[in-house]
């Protein structure tokens, strides 16, 4: 069988899925679904409201599964949203909210912040550059597939 990855791909992949698994149990760990986590750390990542649009661009997860999280998370009266402009929204915290996600999605925000304030400034600035470039070399890799050429 034909190999396609490198090793070294191999390997990010490999870590990627790994990081991927520990945020899913820590989901699983706080009785929520990856969705609403997602949910709930982007809005505590961008402050106590975030635009919807926002919360699609930075979590990387499709719209309908959004609305599907915003739904369950309106319902149980986690979040509401308030009209922002002629054309968008915003996902604002209750208090019931605010209080689900300081055991939840704050709790992993301090978890992330404890490990990159542990490392030197150097080693942060060099995995941050890094990944940027990594995200910048993909994303153009990713035009270049809609026009059937790499």
């Amino acid at each position: 069988m034909k190999v396609y990855s490198s090793k070294d791909m191999k390997r990010f992949n490999h870590l990627l899925g790994e990081i991927e698994a520990v945020y899913h149990e820590m989901a699983l760990k706080f009785g929520q679904s990856d969705s609403v986590m997602n949910i709930l750390y982007t809005i505590c990542d961008y402050g106590e409201s975030c635009p919807l649009q926002e919360i699609c661009r930075r979590s990387g997860i499709s719209k309908q599964t959004i609305n599907s999280g915003l739904r369950k998370l309106e319902t149980e009266g986690i979040v509401y949203l308030e009209q922002a402009g002629a054309r968008g929204k915003n996902v604002c915290l209750t208090e019931k909210g605010k209080a689900l996600a300081e055991d939840t999605a704050i709790r992993v925000i301090e978890a992330e912040n404890g490990i990159l304030a542990s490392w030197s400034k150097e080693d942060v600035e060099k995995y941050l550059e890094l990944t940027e470039c990594f995200l910048v070399a993909i994303k153009e890799k990713a035009k270049e597939i809609d026009r059937g050429s790499l």
